[in-house]
């Protein structure tokens, strides 16, 4: 059964930092594309940071330069590492993952921005 669990996200001040991960079970990260995508009330879903089979990396625009995607293959889990955090970074996070079995979601995590 193919699960994605993302950390708690939290409420953070203008220009701090947050990590989340995304814990995967019933397949391997590095097999699969995996993704965040964001949804600010509102708002569509929109994808933040994507990270191919092979290690190929993708950032939305607005985020270019501030968060960075990683994965760690022994643990299965990718990580969004959020940095100079921006009120408009407000929304519900949610991880990714596509591949040959199907599209997979997390849960989705809340990340509140402001002072």
């Amino acid at each position: 059964q193919v699960q994605l669990v993302e950390s708690e996200g939290g409420l953070v001040q203008p220009g701090g930092s947050l990590r989340l991960s995304c814990v995967a079970s019933g397949f391997t990260v590095s097999t699969y594309f995996m993704s965040w995508y964001r949804q600010g009330s509102g708002k569509e879903r929109e994808l933040v940071a994507a990270m191919s089979a092979i290690g190929g990396i993708t950032y939305a625009d607005s985020v270019k330069g501030r968060f960075t995607i990683s994965r760690d293959n022994v643990k299965n889990t990718v990580y969004l590492q959020m940095n100079s955090l921006k009120p408009e970074d407000t929304a519900m996070y949610y991880c990714n993952a596509k591949g040959l079995r199907g599209n997979y979601w997390g849960q989705g995590t809340q990340v509140t921005v402001s002072s």
